[in-house]
């Protein structure tokens, strides 16, 4: 059996891994990237929030990707009934990026992982994990290829970007449950023959159903959008009772009465998949010679677009620390990753769990609208959830709940919405 070495071997070829093999080539790194699939391939996490661009430009990706005329997203809108929210990311609390993309994932990640091969990154595509052992930091990874041929990688240290498919989390038994309730999703395409001229036509929204029902519409500048259904696993359930997830996301379209009529009796483009219980947690981040990025340690919900801004995140931080760790600096992974980390996870899932229990839509619903609370809660969306000069980041686990319930019950709030909930 073949052996090479390497200084970090990365498994998977999504944003996660992506941009930490494009920071890492940058630094002089021997790399290896393993993918199971074979690119292009479909995957969701469609719509982008804007801390990604940070992580883009830093890891060499940004030029490439601004030249792919991606649909760009200049905030996002969500509807309930007769009433609209727009949060424009120009008007958030704190700096930032202004806008980013709603993205084909099978175009966005082929374009990544061709700019990284441009520049000399080692990819292999169509590769399986089948096994890994540790001594120390160091590792032993076993692949198999698309042909079946078996081979083995030693590394200074692995960063598991392996998304959905959990690679390190399943070898060394480290999955737990998550602490949100079990959600499900079902989507897919369409050609979206009667999108609107202008503004309309172009922006992604989040239309209310019922409190834990929801339905995604993100128009992609080929022409095509995603659909997407939401809701508490059971609804799910019940929609594709046999099984039947096309006829599952078209029941979805007609308890739509803003989307009805654009997309009812449009053909999808694939069929609708269906994502089970997708919420997914991990016992730790890191242990001796590896870190977990991305989905491949913590999945919330699509509700935020937090997805690919957490893989992003942890995945340059993971490829960062681990390179300054190799070259012999001591790297403390529990306060610098793990920590750092949580804390964001932590704000995001607060709005996700408030978002289920109504709190957060009543925030964001509430006529009239406070443009206080209004650009505090845009910069979380925009996934400035680090930035703890922001109350809406700092005490996010009572901020929303107080605010909802003064609304509730017609009570004032401070012009200074920190003495509000103090």
């Amino acid at each position: 059996m073949s052996t090479s070495e390497v200084d970090i071997l990365i498994i998977g070829a999504g944003p996660s891994g992506c941009v930490a093999a494009g920071y890492l080539q940058k630094q002089g790194a021997n790399i290896k990237v393993v993918e199971k699939s074979k690119f292009p391939r479909l995957v969701v996490g469609e719509s982008l929030i804007p801390r990604v661009m940070d992580h883009f430009e830093e890891a060499g990706l940004l030029d490439n990707l601004n030249k792919q005329n991606f649909q760009k997203k200049p905030g996002a809108r969500f509807i309930r009934g007769q009433v609209i929210s727009i949060f424009d990311f120009s008007k958030k609390f704190g700096e930032g990026w202004d806008w980013t993309w709603q993205i084909p994932r099978a175009d966005f990640d082929k374009i990544m992982t061709d700019t990284l091969i441009e520049k000399g990154v080692d990819i292999s595509f169509e590769t399986t994990v089948t096994a890994i052992s540790f001594e120390g930091s160091d590792s032993i990874t076993t692949i198999v290829d698309k042909e079946g041929n078996e081979s083995q990688i030693k590394a200074k240290f692995v960063i598991d970007s392996s998304g959905y498919g959990r690679v390190l989390p399943r070898l060394l038994h480290l999955d737990k449950p998550s602490k949100l309730n079990p959600h499900s999703a079902i989507f897919s395409h369409v050609k979206d023959i009667n999108r609107p001229a202008g503004v309309e036509g172009t922006q992604i929204s989040f239309d209310v159903l019922d409190t834990e029902v929801w339905l995604w519409v993100i128009p992609f500048s080929n022409g095509n959008t995603s659909l997407g259904i939401v809701a508490d696993t059971a609804f799910i359930e019940q929609l594709a009772a046999n099984g039947d997830t096309a006829l599952a996301l078209k029941k979805a379209i007609q308890l739509s009465d803003f989307y009805v009529k654009r997309f009812a009796g449009t053909e999808f483009l694939f069929d609708p998949i269906h994502l089970k219980n997708y919420s997914a947690a991990v016992t730790k981040m890191y242990g001796d010679g590896f870190a977990l990025t991305g989905n491949s340690s913590e999945f919330l919900d699509p509700v935020f677009s937090s997805g690919v801004c957490f893989a992003t995140e942890s995945g340059i931080l993971a490829a960062k620390l681990a390179w300054r760790e190799i070259n012999g600096e001591q790297i403390d992974w529990e306060k610098d990753f793990t920590q750092y980390m949580q804390r964001g996870i932590d704000v995001f899932t607060t709005y996700v769990k408030e978002w289920y229990t109504g709190n957060l839509q009543t925030l964001f619903f509430h006529r009239p609208e406070n443009l206080d609370v209004k650009e505090k809660v845009c910069a979380v969306l925009a996934g400035y959830v680090w930035n703890e000069e922001n109350p809406f980041v700092k005490k996010h686990n009572r901020v929303i709940r107080s605010i909802a319930y003064m609304l509730e019950n017609n009570k004032e709030l401070s012009d200074n919405i920190e003495k509000t909930y103090q």
